[in-house]
């Protein structure tokens, strides 16, 4: 029997421990999907962006595989790159969803 990867992280995230640190992950899991889309959106390779924001390529790289942890400077300098303005914002917690 086969199942796909959101059938097995719901059947997962019933487990009280496992969910905890799932959520405790999301606002990073958001942070590199919303710089991934952005760099895809605008067209750059990392490399490109790499040049136009000044930031290492094998930084770009980190960032994205979720290896690095990049100060609110970075990623203003990766906006810039891209074109982009970096916006932070702080929402209700009844408003977010983890699945």
């Amino acid at each position: 029997m086969s199942t796909n990867f959101d059938d097995f992280l719901k059947e997962q995230l019933k487990d009280p421990e496992f969910r905890k640190e799932y959520e405790a992950l999301q606002p990073e899991r958001a942070l590199i999907q919303a710089f991934i889309d952005a760099r895809c959106e605008s067209g750059l390779t990392q490399k490109q962006l790499s040049e136009l924001s000044g930031i290492a390529q094998g930084d770009i790289s980190k960032l994205e595989k979720g290896k690095s942890n990049p100060s609110v400077r970075t990623l203003q300098k990766l906006a810039k790159g891209m074109g982009k303005v970096l916006r932070i914002e702080f929402v209700p917690e009844d408003q977010v969803t983890y699945v």
